[in-house]
């Protein structure tokens, strides 16, 4: 079947293991020996982890080799992993990964047979003792013999036959996980609507009066009061043409409208504060230990 990296699976793979990440942690082949870290895993179509992909920088720079998960001791509480009887000379002999090729079934053939070698099975049971095993790591199935197979190629191959190599061993280190319950409060900005502030345009009809003077001639013939007394005649007398010239003046109106600031208007928003407040039942696991004749239990 094919191989994927875990990524490629489970883009969310982080939220498995409670926000943490496999991919970063130490590999040891002794308790203080650190060869190298896991830069990625390799799972199935069915998300079971198969390998560790272990960039073996402090023993052999540069080279990156496949860690089959049931050849490893994975220690949740220092973040460890631990493999089971590596040495350098085994970690040279391993074929190199290279993630810009295709895994197949030949390549797999040639990593699984570098661990189900002689010296490399009796290597692992000197190191799977009492003494080397952290505390909190998960144990895995003792060394078997290659499994049978019928057919040729990787659709032929089950991974559940090479428990040796790929299944985890729980019996000897459980996990017992206690769940709590807490309140988490948070808050989610929404828009609740809108405002919209323009101006328009309103007309009205606007009346004005303005008073104006307009001169006229007024001619008005009177009799004096010497009429028909006898005048001498002068030079103004016959003969000579009198005119008399006055000017006439008027007012026009000059009417017209003009723009003028009548008041400004100022938008902004405020915040109003306030506090919610809500009450829930919150649950919580404890831990039951029955005890029957009296064994010797050790708690920490």
């Amino acid at each position: 079947m094919p191989l994927l990296k875990i990524k490629e699976f489970d883009p969310n793979y982080r939220e498995s293991f409670e926000g943490k990440d496999i991919k970063g942690m130490g590999v040891y082949a002794t308790a203080d020996e650190k060869i190298g870290t896991v830069s990625d895993i390799l799972v199935d179509d069915q998300g079971h982890f198969r390998y560790f992909v272990v960039d073996l920088g402090l023993w052999i720079f540069g080279k990156k080799v496949l860690l089959p998960v049931g050849r490893s001791r994975i220690d949740h509480t220092s973040e460890r992993i631990y493999t089971v009887g590596m040495t350098k000379q085994q970690a040279e002999n391993l074929p190199e990964f290279n993630e810009h090729k295709e895994i197949d079934y030949n390549y797999e053939e040639q990593v699984r047979g570098v661990y189900r070698s002689e010296a490399f099975l009796e290597s692992s049971g000197s190191v799977d003792t009492a003494s080397s095993r952290p505390a909190g790591a998960t144990m895995v199935a003792p060394p078997i013999a290659p499994p049978r197979k019928s057919g040729n190629g990787s659709a032929a191959y089950d991974y559940k036959a090479d428990p040796a190599l790929y299944a985890l061993n729980d019996q000897d280190h459980q996990t017992f996980k206690l769940y709590q319950e807490r309140l988490i409060a948070n808050k989610v900005r929404a828009k609740t609507g809108e405002v919209i502030v323009g101006k328009h345009t309103e007309t009205e009809k606007a009346r004005v009066s303005v008073p104006i003077d307009k001169e006229r001639i007024v001619i008005e013939r009177v009799t004096p009061t010497t009429a028909g007394e006898t005048v001498a005649l002068g030079s103004d007398s016959f003969g000579t043409t009198e005119v008399s010239r006055i000017e006439l003046y008027e007012e026009t109106a000059d009417i017209h409208k003009e723009a003028f600031l009548r008041e400004e208007v100022r938008v902004n928003k405020v915040v109003d504060h306030e506090t919610i407040e809500a009450e829930e039942t919150l649950r919580r696991e404890e831990l039951d230990v029955n005890t029957q004749e009296h064994p010797n239990v050790e708690r920490r």
